[in-house]
């Protein structure tokens, strides 16, 4: 049997509170708005028609102003609510046929939950918080301690074990929920506006800590939060919804330099777009061509293709080529500096366009983007950098 595509699929969910739900949902899919839904017909609509895919081992953000039905959709996945309509498959099963023990065994090793007001157990010390999940499921205590204080180490409290959450501040606290959640081993991790009762301060230091843990980790993390910074922080990718409904889906880069609509334009109005845009998705897609390869019909043939080239000798860039400008004599030229001229400057593709600026600004030209891995390349210039920051 094939790996599913994606950790997470959420399809066509729609949830309406009220006392008949399924005799008000051919209103809900013609479009009658959350407000008359409410006046006219008793029924509140949680969320309408949302369809999500949600990889593994990413961070996905869903985020939305109050009631915009963002923590509603996120309760669907441990099935705390069940939707009026659609489905939820997790690796492929639709975990809305489970039966009662399936859905127990699901919440208990598959996914886990970090609440935004700690949900801690005040009579008991941070270990037994953080393995309580483990002892009730089971788990041999000495076991269970063993791991808890593996969990303890990494969101680093070593040293506060045996302290209650009452003799702890609001992050220590937040960081023992997140232990207790990491705890299980499960694979999906919810975090429902983790951070958002924590101070500024406090709470740019648990973003900052989620991060590093992801990094080692590479959990699959569903994210809500109201907070459009930290959703761009912390985001691979991010929904925003609006009123229950799906209003955009991708990459914080995407979201700023194409907002789908009016209302993510004013979302999305204020942000620092060079703390966030990446310098890859800026850049015009160049190919590869070694240099000892390269000959001046190979290069016109690219051209015509790709409308750029980078001619590289030992793995690094060495001369540009642009459709632009791809006269005979260009092209000559760039074969000559290629055979012989020092390396050019490489940009990180992931890199913001902050973290660019020093070179882009000794630039005289196009500067070369690579990815990570080396497979793609591409080229920006400034004036691509200032249209992405004043759109």
């Amino acid at each position: 049997m094939s790996k599913p595509k994606h950790k997470i699929v959420i399809d066509g969910v729609s949830k309406v509170f009220g006392p008949d739900p399924q005799s008000v949902m051919p209103l809900v899919r013609d479009g009658v708005s959350k407000q008359e839904m409410l006046e006219k017909h008793g029924h509140v609509v949680g969320i309408r028609d949302v369809s999500l895919d949600i990889p593994a081992a990413g961070t996905f953000v869903v985020m939305g102003l109050s009631g915009s039905g963002k923590s509603t959709l996120i309760r669907h996945l441990n099935r705390l609510i069940d939707p009026t309509a659609g489905r939820i498959l997790v690796d492929g099963q639709d975990i809305l046929t489970y039966n009662d023990q399936q859905l127990r065994e699901f919440r208990r090793s598959k996914i886990s939950m970090v609440f935004q007001r700690f949900a801690l157990l005040p009579h008991k010390t941070v270990l037994d918080n953080v393995i309580y999940g483990l002892v009730i499921g089971g788990m041999d205590a000495a076991k269970a301690r063993e791991h808890g204080m593996q969990q303890i180490e990494l969101v680093g409290l070593s040293g506060f074990e045996n302290q209650y959450p009452r003799q702890l501040s609001g992050g220590m606290q937040q960081r023992v929920g997140l232990a207790r959640a990491l705890a299980t081993d499960a694979e999906i991790l919810l975090m429902d506006e983790a951070f958002s009762a924590l101070d500024p301060l406090i709470r740019n230091d648990m973003q900052g800590q989620l991060k590093e843990l992801q990094a080692r980790l590479h959990k699959t993390i569903v994210f809500i939060t109201h907070d459009l910074d930290e959703a761009l922080r912390l985001g691979d990718n991010i929904a925003i919804l609006k009123d229950g409904e799906l209003r955009q889906v991708g990459t914080g880069s995407e979201i700023l330099l194409k907002p789908a609509d009016d209302y993510v334009s004013r979302f999305v109005r204020d942000v620092n777009r060079a703390r966030v845009v990446t310098i890859g998705s800026l850049a015009r897609k160049a190919a590869s061509l070694p240099a000892s390869d390269a000959t001046e019909a190979r290069c016109r043939e690219l051209l015509d293709k790709t409308g750029a080239v980078v001619l590289t000798a030992d793995g690094k860039a060495r001369a540009v080529l642009d459709s632009r400008d791809a006269s005979a004599a260009s092209i000559r030229k760039a074969l000559k500096a290629a055979a012989r001229g020092a390396a050019l400057p490489e940009l990180d593709a992931a890199a913001t366009i902050e973290e660019c600026f020093a070179t882009l600004a000794a630039s005289g030209g196009p500067v070369i983007t690579v990815s990570a891995n080396r497979r793609s390349m591409g080229l920006v210039e400034r004036g691509d950098v200032f249209a992405a920051m004043t759109v």
